[in-house]
C-alpha cells in the first residue's frame, strides 16, 4: 500500500514538472527570440522624468559640441545625464585626451557598473529635432560586458527614443527603438568595430526613413514609425562600457 502511494506521488510530480517546462518553452517560442532577448524586453524600467520642451531648430541650423570650453572633471555645459534600465547612474565627465579629434577635450562615460540592462544617456538641452543629420566621433575604451557607443535621437524621455550603436565586443552596428524602457532592434549590420580607435557614427532621419553610417560608409537603411515627432538628441552607452565622445554635431533638415 505504501509503495503504491509513493508511485502515485512520483507520477504526479513528473506531470507537474513537465507542465512547467512546457509553459516555459511556450513563452520563449512566443517571444520570437532567445530567452535572453525576451527577458530584456520584459525588464521593468524606472519612471523617467519628462523632458523639458526644447525649441525646434529651423532647417539648415546646426549645433556642434566639442567640449573644449568645458572644464575637465565636470559635466559638460548644456547637457544632463539620465539612464534607461537598471544599475547605478551614469558618470559623464569632461576630460583631456591627446588623441581627441578636436583637442584638447572629450566627454566620457566612466562608470563601469556591469549591470547588463543599463543604458547611460547624456542628453543635449539646446534644441528639438524631427528631421535631422546627427554625428559624433567615439572611442570604445573599456568594458567586459559591453564596449559600446551610440547616438540617440527623437528622444522624448529616458525611456522613449531611437538609438543606433556600435559594439566593439560584438562587432556589430544596431538600430533600436526604445519604448517604455524596452529596447527592440529593427535593423543592423555586422562588421569589425575596433577598440581604442576613433570612429564616426552618423545618422540621417527624415520622416520615417533612417540611414546610419559608420566611418562614412552607409551600413543601415530602414523605416520605422515608432517616433514621428521631434525630440532631443544625445549620447548613449551600455552596461560597463567606458566610452569617449567628441565632436557631436546636429543639423536640422
Amino acid at each position: 500500500m505504501r509503495k503504491s502511494l509513493w508511485i502515485v506521488i512520483a507520477v504526479a510530480a513528473v506531470l507537474v514538472l513537465g507542465g512547467l517546462l512546457f509553459e516555459r518553452n511556450e513563452r520563449i517560442f512566443s517571444s520570437g527570440g532567445e530567452e535572453g532577448e525576451s527577458e530584456e524586453a520584459r525588464t521593468d524600467s524606472y519612471a523617467a522624468p519628462t523632458e523639458a520642451p526644447a525649441p525646434l531648430l529651423a532647417p539648415g541650423q546646426s549645433i556642434t559640441y566639442n567640449f573644449d570650453s568645458d572644464s575637465p572633471g565636470g559635466m559638460p555645459a548644456r547637457f544632463h545625464s539620465a539612464r534607461t534600465g537598471q544599475g547605478t547612474e551614469a558618470k559623464w565627465v569632461v576630460m583631456a585626451d591627446p588623441t581627441a579629434p578636436s583637442k584638447p577635450n572629450v566627454v566620457a562615460q566612466t562608470s563601469a557598473d556591469s549591470t547588463d540592462y543599463r543604458f547611460p544617456l547624456l542628453i543635449a538641452d539646446d534644441g528639438g529635432f524631427r528631421d535631422l543629420e546627427l554625428s559624433v566621433k567615439f572611442k570604445a575604451v573599456g568594458g567586459n560586458v559591453d564596449r559600446a557607443g551610440g547616438l540617440v535621437f527623437r528622444l522624448k524621455d529616458a525611456n522613449n527614443y531611437y538609438v543606433v550603436r556600435a559594439n566593439a565586443l560584438e562587432d556589430n552596428y544596431r538600430l533600436y527603438h526604445v519604448v517604455d524602457g524596452r529596447r527592440r532592434q529593427f535593423a543592423g549590420a555586422n562588421f569589425k568595430v575596433t577598440s581604442g580607435e576613433w570612429h564616426e557614427l552618423k545618422i540621417e532621419c527624415v520622416g520615417n526613413k533612417i540611414i546610419c553610417y559608420y566611418d562614412g560608409q552607409k551600413k543601415i537603411e530602414a523605416t520605422d514609425d515608432t517616433f514621428k515627432g521631434a525630440g532631443k538628441v544625445g549620447l548613449w552607452t551600455k552596461a560597463d562600457s567606458v566610452t569617449y565622445f567628441d565632436d557631436l554635431r546636429v543639423t536640422a533638415k
